[in-house]
């Protein structure tokens, strides 16, 4: 059952669209039945977004909000890796690409 119907949403009056306090989307909901949800931390990055066809991914952060991890419903991911001040420094694929930036 969707959100929609638990929250008995009239639909000809528009999508139902849910926020965080942050001001973050984190549902969304048509009249046909398609829906998404997206998760966020404490910084506002997206960390998780799932949505009715089955495609979801995830994504990690530092603290400086740099995203250093993300996989996908499809069996992709990558991870980065940055230096003291932010400059990325490795990039790799789950499919066996490494890319080293020197600054």
């Amino acid at each position: 059952m969707t959100k929609g119907r638990i929250l008995n949403h009239d639909f000809t009056k528009g999508d139902l669209k849910l926020y965080n306090t942050n001001g973050n989307q984190i549902y969304y909901e048509d009249s046909k039945g398609y829906w998404s949800k997206r998760e966020f931390d404490s910084n506002g990055n997206e960390t998780y977004y799932e949505n009715s066809q089955g495609s979801w991914y995830k994504r990690e952060y530092d603290t400086n909000s740099n995203e250093i991890y993300f996989e996908d419903s499809e069996g992709f991911g990558h991870k980065y890796e940055y230096d003291t001040n932010g400059n990325q420094t490795c990039f790799e694929t789950s499919r066996g690409f490494v890319r080293h930036t020197i600054w």
